[in-house]
């Protein structure tokens, strides 16, 4: 995946499921107490590649286990670090947003337990900006380019949302369903897969709805991003 991206040429719209960053507005820190803690967004995914730099597939164990920042995590086989708030943990700015505007229920990527669960792969993903950061604009910690590609973090259940699939029921699972989201979208019907499964169907369907919404001015400029929120949180493509 990341070898593609680095080799992309034109005008693409990347979306990635994954979150580039974690909580930091509601505590003015990601990792509140560790003297260590980044001050922004780009500092974050350094620590997570200078701790688990030596694992492979850019993995982040290394990370969810040191020390000082697992206290902010639950981890699988009920660890849960003394700093992990009560109940379902912290959530970014842009997270409390899309659940005000029932686009998702999203989870903390403090959560690293569950099928739902982002976090993990939200860590591994903090390895993978480190290295296209100043090769790949990633939005909105980089300004929107004039042309190339540009990188944005989506959640999956609002393209299927707005492609007319209920709340809560947003896996495809069968061709006609996809077909009839696709149409609906303004895309032609898909060629047959050979499995339909939601990690294939989710990304099909993404991708026909970043190609329909990209030139949507409002979904760039929502009216929740502070400078400040697109140095640290950043936001999701799609939440108004």
């Amino acid at each position: 995946m990341l070898d593609w991206m680095l080799a992309l040429k034109g005008d693409w719209l990347v979306g990635l499921d994954l979150s580039p960053s974690l909580a930091f507005a509601d505590r003015g820190a990601y990792f509140p107490g560790w003297e260590r803690s980044p001050a922004d967004a780009r500092g974050l995914w350094a620590l997570v590649e200078e701790i688990a730099h030596d694992e492979p597939h850019l993995g982040a164990n290394r990370f969810v286990d040191h020390p000082e920042a697992s206290r902010h995590f639950r981890r699988h086989g009920g660890r849960c670090g003394d700093l992990f708030p009560p109940g379902a943990g912290r959530f970014r700015v842009v997270e409390d947003a899309s659940r005000e505007q029932r686009l998702c229920n999203p989870y903390s990527n403090f959560n690293l337990v569950g099928a739902a669960q982002v976090g993990k792969s939200s860590l591994t993903g903090m390895r993978l900006f480190h290295r296209i950061d100043g090769k790949l604009p990633i939005w909105p910690y980089d300004p929107v380019p004039s042309g190339g590609p540009v990188v944005v973090e989506i959640y999956t259940s609002i393209a299927a949302t707005a492609a007319g699939l209920p709340r809560g029921r947003t896996k495809i699972r069968d061709p006609d369903t996809l077909d009839r989201a696709l149409v609906a979208l303004g895309s032609r019907k898909h060629a047959p897969l050979a499995r339909y499964d939601d990690h294939a169907t989710d990304a099909i369907l993404a991708a026909a709805w970043l190609r329909a919404v990209a030139r949507d001015p409002e979904l760039w400029s929502p009216s929740g991003l502070t400078p400040g929120l697109a140095r640290t949180e950043g936001w999701t493509f799609g939440v108004r």
